[in-house]
């Protein structure tokens, strides 16, 4: 289904050049969401200024079933190279694409999440060998080594010490590597 746009052009004589670029850039839209229900383009002339040239600005409003709205707006004040309509032209739809693809990914449910790291207490320390346990918050019995404690603040874990960490299987169960004591910071 070919995108509805309206475009418009404000302060200026309209241009078939411009107006096949913004319905070609439109038309790259289907291609983040075949449904799109209506896409409003404003093309405005420069404001001339004393000491450059004027810089085009491109609005675009598109609409996407469910009610659902983007809204993009390069304008002159942000980037010198828009003295060139088709630049202006091409960041606007590029912007738009990339606020396309996120609406998109939230709707299908492929939003990042980010999962905290696993943390627990430190349960044994071996000062003397350079080794310890954690005690995980599922209490999984974790081993970590004196290399892991990120800088070098082995010596400033005791028992009872809330960390968080990073953990692989090791030759003998898992392990834990990266520890960071959780609301201190060592210097090194």
């Amino acid at each position: 289904m070919p995108v509805p746009n309206e475009i418009v052009f404000e302060g200026i004589e309209p241009s078939e050049a411009v107006r096949t670029r913004i319905e070609r850039e439109a038309e790259k839209l289907e291609q983040f969401h075949d449904r799109i229900t209506a896409c409003r383009v404003a093309f405005q002339a420069p404001r001339h200024h004393h000491r450059k040239g004027g810089l085009y600005e491109t609005r675009i409003h598109i609409v996407i079933p469910g009610h659902s709205e983007i809204a993009v707006r390069r304008s002159p004040s942000k980037h010198q190279a828009h003295e060139d309509p088709y630049v202006c032209i091409r960041d606007a739809f590029n912007a738009a694409r990339r606020l396309l693809q996120d609406k998109m990914r939230k709707m299908e449910g492929k939003i990042k999440s980010h999962v905290a790291p696993p943390h627990g207490r430190v349960t044994q320390r071996f000062p003397d060998d350079g080794y310890g346990f954690i005690t995980a918050s599922d209490n999984e019995e974790i081993y970590f080594h004196r290399n892991s404690v990120s800088g070098g603040g082995f010596g400033e874990l005791d028992v009872g010490t809330e960390v968080r960490f990073a953990h692989s299987m090791g030759d003998k169960g898992p392990q834990a590597t990266g520890v960071h004591t959780v609301g201190k910071q060592h210097s090194g």
